[in-house]
């Protein structure tokens, strides 16, 4: 990489303690630093849900402490046509999307990287927990040291193209150890809490912010046998393995176990529940899945296919799977033990040990 005395470094701050501590790093090891802070919502910038305004006023704060000059940019166009729209398909055609792998493949390592080679960049970095590796050539984007914090999961759409110039300055330590050394520098944000859910819902009620967009379609509730036991408000708004939020309570046939969503039966808008958490219907050893991407940008020779791990949501432990292909289009992941609730539209993420070989979209059954 030659020396990184003279290297321009666009670090994307969100106002959050991550990214202001991989500015801060960036800025000790002698880079060039410039601060980004990306505007990707405005659909309703007075709600009391959107926090975009005091997380400018945020970094703006800790650009000064650092000594950084801080630019403001507004992608919320970009991101509305990119992300938003897919995020309303997909949950329209009652699957569930994950629209923070979309926001990075799409907006914060292609808007986001574009916009910063244009201001002469040489690097950008974020607060991503993960890390990247380089060797002969090829970039290979590899879990952070802190497991419990690791977002490699969310960037694994990302081309050779786009980890190339990135920097993850929060790669090798524990969040505990950012939240201290922000505290010791002087930071602001140091205790700021950790942002969670989708972007652009911020903390209000998912239902209530999707019903803005989608028209509510109830339909009944049924167990697998079809016995009635409720109406459900629309099928876009449930998610496989779903237990929050049915209103269907957890006496009803004898047992006082919980019911989960099992299935979603679109041709007759119903939507398919079972009890108890362990109920052999919320399993599946085989998955189809489409839209397969690769990091290297080609698939691993067919030995390695053959033991792999996934995970079939970001917080799920590693399962061992192998990988072969069905068709041009699809893959079938078949996993040694079987998964607990793999939902339609999310996705499955492949790992060689630490390493992040890419991910597809989990199709319908």
């Amino acid at each position: 990489m030659g020396t990184s005395r003279t290297s321009k470094v666009v670090v994307g701050m969100s106002g959050g303690v991550d990214s202001s501590v991989a500015a801060w790093l960036l800025k000790q090891q002698g880079y060039e630093v410039v601060g980004l802070f990306m505007k990707n919502w405005e659909d309703d910038d007075t709600d009391e849900y959107c926090t975009s305004r005091e997380d400018l006023v945020d970094a703006a704060a800790v650009a000064d402490v650092i000594g950084i000059d801080l630019e403001a940019v507004n992608f919320s166009a970009e991101y509305r046509e990119r992300v938003f729209a897919h995020f309303l398909r997909e949950y329209e055609a009652g699957r569930t999307p994950n629209p923070d792998v979309l926001c990075n493949s799409e907006i914060k390592f292609r808007t986001f990287l574009d916009h910063a080679l244009s201001l002469g960049a040489d690097h950008i970095a974020t607060g991503h927990y993960a890390r990247v590796r380089r060797d002969a050539g090829r970039v290979e984007l590899v879990k952070a040291m802190d497991a419990t914090k690791d977002q490699s999961y969310f960037l694994h759409r990302l081309t050779q193209q786009q980890l190339s110039p990135v920097l993850f300055p929060l790669g090798e330590m524990h969040k505990r150890e950012v939240r201290a050394m922000a505290q010791r520098e002087g930071i602001p944000t140091w205790a700021k809490k950790d942002s969670t859910g989708i972007c652009f819902i911020g903390e209000r009620p998912f239902r209530d912010f999707l019903a803005r967009y989608l028209p509510r379609a109830p339909g009944p509730i049924e167990t697998v046998e079809g016995r009635p036991l409720g109406e459900h408000c629309g099928l876009a708004y449930y998610t496989l393995g779903q237990r929050q939020g049915l209103h269907i309570g957890g006496t009803r046939g004898g047992s006082d176990l919980p019911w989960f969503v099992a299935a979603k039966d679109q041709s007759r808008n119903a939507l398919i529940v079972v009890q108890g958490h362990d109920d052999p219907r919320l399993f599946r050893s085989e998955l189809d899945v489409q839209a397969m991407h690769w990091l290297a940008g080609e698939a691993p020779d067919v030995a390695a296919l053959s033991r792999l791990s996934a995970k079939t949501r970001y917080r799920m432990a590693d399962a061992r799977c192998r990988i072969e292909r069905t068709d041009p289009d699809t893959w079938r992941a078949v996993f040694e033990a079987p998964q607990w609730a793999p939902t339609p539209g999310q996705y499955l993420v492949l790992y060689d040990g630490d390493v992040c070989l890419g991910g597809a979209v989990i199709a319908e059954k």
